[in-house]
């Protein structure tokens, strides 16, 4: 098991460590370099769950991807979609359908006129999208049927669309990078089996 604390490590991994934040943050303030140093001397290498790539476009640690889209709407689309995620309360169970999908989320900008779609899923992109048009077909043209060009979740060139519209993360942290949606699920119905049982026997 590797030492983490910084105490620990050598003056020559130290030295080093100063000469990366220096390369890279050699103008900022001092505090934000010693802030990067910090983060640097804390950080285990040997931490599961790098960064990798998720396939066509995203970023991928561990089991699970990343997907960040942002497109433009079409005029009214943002008040359509939000009489639709009020009608659901914003809930959208059918997703579950997809069952590699963590979440999913929907932010409007730009006065209305643009989207931002989020999502995390466990896999690689094209199964996943896959995934969308085989699993909720409807329920992704309800929810992108208001983004300009959008042609459709069964359209053979839903994945170029999409992917000309999303942007891969520079940055990104997974809690659990090899727990997938189904083994999250199995622990969580164990534990609550295991709960009723203490209870019971309490």
């Amino acid at each position: 098991m590797s030492d983490t604390n910084p105490q620990n490590k050598s003056s020559t991994d130290l030295a080093e460590i100063k000469r990366k934040v220096q390369e890279v943050l050699g103008d900022a303030p001092d505090l934000l370099k010693l802030a990067l140093e910090n983060m640097l001397r804390e950080q285990d290498p040997n931490t599961e769950g790098h960064a990798g790539s998720a396939g066509r476009i995203g970023r991928q640690s561990g089991k699970i991807s990343e997907l960040t889209a942002m497109a433009k709407l079409k005029p009214g689309g943002a008040d359509r979609l939000r009489r639709i995620f009020k009608l659901v309360n914003g809930n959208f169970n059918g997703a579950q359908k997809v069952s590699t999908l963590h979440d999913m989320r929907f932010v409007f900008f730009e006065n209305d006129t643009r989207i931002l779609f989020a999502t995390t899923y466990d896999g690689d992109w094209d199964t996943y999208i896959e995934d969308f048009a085989t699993k909720i077909p409807d329920l992704m043209d309800l929810l992108f049927s208001s983004v300009e060009g959008w042609p459709g979740i069964t359209d053979p060139g839903v994945k170029d669309f999409i992917a000309s519209h999303q942007i891969t993360a520079d940055g990104w942290y997974v809690a659990n990078p090899n727990l997938s949606v189904v083994e999250t699920r199995r622990l969580q119905k164990q534990n609550d089996a295991l709960q009723e049982f203490l209870d019971k026997i309490a």
